[in-house]
């Protein structure tokens, strides 16, 4: 080889690490989708390959993305009548539950049993009545929440080997509260599987953040003022985040709920009452290790209310809450564990 094609050659390399240097550094991938009645949004920093470099031949992962997400339907959502879950309260007794069901039922009753039954995914045939569910809204009295209150309860539902048990017919699932949070947990594994360490996966305002955004800055994220009907994420602030290796999940009462004769009636249904709670929690935002926790404890806690809820974060490794409420007079008031304050950037007038 002569001097000049070694010449050639180690400036061919040099340049290769140039442009390997400048994008590792700058390029970010953003993919947008529908999924689970919502929008799903991520950014990642593009893994980088001998190939990438020679011919910038991005890989989306969308086609891959969108596959986990349908599949991930067909196991949970009750809006499709051949899904797991549906088939499951629909009583079809030839019904096997997968990996992820059972991992997701697993998660439900560990946070059932730290919240004393405040989140229970067998609350569903409630939501239901109440039309915060796949059917509509019924007339509301105190027989017909006698009459379903009789179906909730962890202790009325089991796993044996593949097959879900059920203590009556009429006990119903709605894993709403925390599957969403797997799910973002499943892509999030995905892009780390494939060598992606820096990204941000947000579905339906749950999300996972791993490494940082450009030049080393940590992802930034929002949590929304939660006054009634801010149906616009991310419009009207009230508190910026940093996030870094770690997963976020909001649950409020701002958003989903109905007025009936001057009495407001939110989603979040309390599991031994029967009936939306009625607190001055208007949001409570939680961190944790993985979004499926973080969802989970979220709901938890709005059903709790923030006294209980304050008692029971502080006894929980790796979890992080923020809470929004307000006075007789609605004026918002905020109140935060001590490793949540660390994440803060900025608090929104």
């Amino acid at each position: 080889m002569s001097k000049r094609t070694i010449y050639i050659v180690i400036a061919f390399h040099i340049l290769l690490l140039l442009s390997y240097m400048n994008y590792k550094k700058n390029e970010l991938l953003v993919l947008d989708g529908f999924t689970q009645g919502t929008t799903y949004h991520i950014v990642y920093k593009q893994p980088y390959s001998l190939g990438f470099i020679l011919n910038r031949n991005i890989h989306d992962y969308q086609e891959e993305i969108d596959s986990l997400l349908i599949e991930f339907d067909r196991t949970f959502s009750v809006y499709l009548p051949g899904s797991v879950i549906s088939r499951i309260n629909n009583n079809d007794k030839d019904v096997k539950v997968d990996s992820l069901f059972r991992k997701v039922f697993n998660k439900a009753k560990e946070v059932n049993e730290l919240s004393d039954g405040a989140f229970d995914i067998t609350v569903g045939p409630i939501v239901n009545a109440w039309g915060f569910g796949p059917e509509l809204r019924v007339k509301i009295d105190s027989a017909l929440i006698d009459s379903l209150i009789q179906f909730v309860g962890m202790n009325k539902v089991r796993i044996e080997k593949e097959r879900v048990i059920k203590s009556d017919p009429g006990v119903k699932l709605d894993v709403n509260a925390i599957a969403q949070g797997y799910s973002v947990d499943i892509i999030a594994g995905f892009l780390s599987d494939k060598g992606i360490k820096n990204y941000l996966v947000e579905i339906g305002g749950e999300i996972s953040a791993a490494g940082t955004k450009k030049k080393g800055t940590p992802w930034k994220v929002g949590v929304d003022k939660p006054y009634d009907n801010n149906y616009i994420p991310g419009q009207d602030l009230q508190v910026i985040l940093a996030m870094k290796d770690n997963s976020m999940a909001t649950s409020g009462n701002y958003r989903k709920f109905f007025e009936e004769n001057g009495v407001k009636y939110s989603h979040s249904i309390d599991p031994k009452t029967g009936y939306p709670v009625r607190h001055n929690l208007l949001s409570v935002t939680v961190t944790a290790p993985d979004c499926m926790s973080a969802d989970a404890f979220a709901t938890a806690f709005i059903i709790m209310g923030m006294e209980k809820s304050i008692k029971l974060v502080k006894k929980l490794d790796g979890i992080e809450a923020y809470f929004i409420y307000s006075d007789d007079k609605g004026d918002f008031f905020t109140e935060f564990t001590d490793g949540f304050r660390e994440i803060i950037i900025e608090v929104q007038e």
